[in-house]
């Protein structure tokens, strides 16, 4: 009869450890997975201002071919009417 009384002293033990591990395990969880939803939203947002950038650079580049070609096209104007004054 003791060592029933020792096997349910242990397994008591046994339960309360147990419940400790889930418990702990279960707010190790939530906080990993809070922590991954914050990297998630800041993942989004450097996305959004990459593509922002880009389209910044892009704009950018065009801008400079339009004035690139404007100041050819301009030369040229110049230089024909100089070539039709002579």
């Amino acid at each position: 009869m003791v060592n029933t009384t020792r096997n349910e002293i242990d397994l008591a033990v046994y339960m309360e450890r147990l419940d400790t591990y889930i418990d702990t395990q279960s707010r190790l969880n939530k906080t990993l997975c809070e922590g991954l939803e914050k990297v998630n939203d800041e993942l989004d947002e450097l996305k959004h201002w990459r593509t922002k950038f880009y389209g910044a650079k892009s704009l950018a580049l065009l801008t400079g071919i339009l004035f690139g070609h404007a100041a050819v096209v301009m030369a040229s104007v110049v230089g024909l009417v100089k070539l039709f004054q002579d």
